[in-house]
């Protein structure tokens, strides 16, 4: 989720906007990262929540660890930002997130809403890191607001497995668990996500809010594609970038005018330029690690396809964002993959069952072969459903749900 853009704050606004601004509400945001000071879907999908609510009116405080240098503040225009906890890092260097960081939060979160919950009408939370959802579910009943959670994703047992260990992927489901069965309004941004959230038993009304892309909604001649592939996302083993690598070493004879770009950074990384080292394809395979969004949002609208080998995701915006520039995507076909949901095979990109080489090279080369007309099935693929994918869809949804529930 590298090409969203923070929405700058309206000064006009549709119709309804004048009753929003009359009849303010207290929103208590709360998530343990700041866009701009980490990067990713979920602080760019809080940062935009934040300004789209102030900017109509309503009186928003961000909580949040710590993530700049001691003495400064953090910085939303029109919104309070409160840090909750010091600065931690909070992943390890193989990409899992830190237990201590999550813990020290939901504590800052539970000592913030004890002095300050009177204060708000609404507390809207991600679901992750979990126990700021439970500090808010504790004194709910003492302070009177409602809580929102936002359900980026809803892991299985079997990932809990995987990701912890036995004893700690128990630990993990059972708190998970917990998070789903407090008293909630739910958003999420696939159906996936809804269907577990139901079968969990969670408690509360669940939304698909569907859209989280930024950019511009008009319709737009793609370019003429480069022979380019390209990836873009965060180097973690659950999006697997090593795979294009393999693949791109399965396309040597078939496709030899191919070349792949694999954007961004991580603790995946050192393995990609292994990879590239290891087939001989420095001459094939750029890799130049974290780089502006406007070379993201270049490389993609040129290249001839984006490919996503991910096995996990939440949402999968990058499909979209390429979708928007007339560009078609490879994802991989795999039971915790949303992103799966963004892609018509054959219509806007490819659905592949694995991230083997051999699967994700027989899909680059159904987009090669798909040609000018892909691309232009793209494009309108991407028009038909521009309104529902856009960030600003969603961010009215919310801001509803909030007004009929007073």
């Amino acid at each position: 989720m590298l090409g969203g853009r923070a929405a700058a704050p309206r000064t006009g606004g549709p119709p309804g906007a004048a009753d929003k601004v009359a009849r303010p509400m207290r929103i208590c945001v709360v998530y343990d990262c700041l866009f701009p000071y980490t990067v990713g879907g979920a602080e760019r999908w809080y940062r935009n929540l934040a300004q789209r609510l102030a900017a109509d009116g309503h009186e928003v405080t961000y909580l949040t660890l710590r993530q700049w240098p001691r003495g400064e503040r953090g910085e939303v225009p029109g919104v309070r930002v409160v840090a909750c906890g010091p600065r931690m890092a909070l992943y390890r260097e193989a990409g899992q997130r830190r237990i201590a960081p999550p813990l020290v939060f939901g504590a800052g979160v539970l000592w913030h809403l004890l002095r300050h919950g009177r204060r708000y009408d609404v507390l809207h939370t991600a679901s992750f890191p979990y126990f700021s959802v439970l500090a808010a579910a504790l004194l709910r009943r003492l302070h009177g607001y409602e809580i929102v959670v936002d359900w980026h994703e809803l892991w299985s047992r079997d990932y809990w497995r995987e990701y912890l260990g036995a004893r700690g992927g128990r630990v993990g489901w059972a708190v998970q668990l917990l998070c789903v069965r407090t008293p909630q309004r739910a958003f999420c941004f696939a159906r996936m996500t809804a269907d577990r959230l139901r079968e969990a038993g969670v408690r509360g009304e669940v939304t698909v809010l569907e859209g989280e892309y930024a950019g511009s909604l008009e319709e737009r001649q793609p370019l003429p594609a480069e022979p380019l592939v390209v990836f873009a996302g965060r180097h973690i083993p659950e999006k697997q970038p090593a795979a294009l690598v393999a693949a791109m070493a399965q396309l040597r004879t078939t496709a030899p005018e191919l070349r792949a770009r694999i954007l961004g950074d991580g603790p995946e990384r050192p393995h990609v330029l292994a990879a590239i080292a290891e087939h001989g394809l420095e001459d094939r395979i750029e890799a130049p690690g974290f780089v502006p969004l406007e070379v993201v949002e270049h490389d993609l609208a040129r290249a001839q396809c984006m490919v996503l080998p991910s096995r996990r995701e939440g949402y999968g915006l990058v499909v979209v964002e390429a979708s928007a520039n007339g560009v078609p995507s490879v994802v991989v076909d795999h039971p915790d993959n949303a992103a799966v949901e963004l892609v018509e095979d054959g219509v806007n990109g490819v659905v592949v069952p694995s991230a083997a080489p051999e699967a994700l090279a027989a899909g680059i080369l159904r987009v090669r072969e798909g040609g000018a007309a892909l691309r232009s099935s793209t494009a309108e693929w991407f028009a038909r459903n521009a309104r529902r994918l856009s960030l600003d869809a969603s961010l009215e949804r919310v801001v509803d749900a909030y007004r009929a529930r007073r």
